[in-house]
């Protein structure tokens, strides 16, 4: 499973969970852990301005443990109504194309899926992402 965080610049992290593992509170806890620090490095001045996300309301998302991370570092959640009509989540923007983009290639190794997914996303225009934000924004 990838999870990858985003903005109008690009991608600021592409977390994989290993093969076999489960995500769950403390697991995506450490994700957000690894998205701080990535932030510190790749948009110096985002953590003192003040992180926004959105992700949907899955259990790792929503339990207390996650919860208490966001809280202690004043990270804002917009509200994810599901099945809303004037919202769409911006996986539609972002998988659908990875999705297109992978379908009918063969990988032997999960270490060459996760090489074709950077080399993907590094390789996406700037444009991408500020189109999928603005998308989000003007509905």
């Amino acid at each position: 499973m990838a999870t990858v965080f985003w903005d109008v610049k690009g991608v600021i992290l592409l977390d994989i969970l290993p093969q076999g593992q489960c995500i769950n509170a403390a697991r995506y806890c450490s994700t957000l852990g690894r998205l701080k620090e990535a932030i510190r490095r790749k948009r110096p001045g985002l953590l003192t301005r003040g992180v926004v996300l959105q992700h949907d309301n899955a259990t790792p998302h929503s339990a207390n443990l996650t919860q208490q991370w966001l809280q202690r570092y004043g990270w804002e959640i917009l509200p994810h109504p599901a099945h809303s009509p004037d919202l769409a989540p911006s996986e539609f923007h972002l998988f659908g194309p990875l999705k297109r983009n992978l379908g009918g290639m063969a990988f032997e190794t999960e270490d060459d899926l996760i090489s074709e997914l950077r080399n993907w996303f590094d390789n996406l225009d700037v444009d991408f992402f500020r189109l999928g934000i603005n998308s989000l924004l003007s509905r």
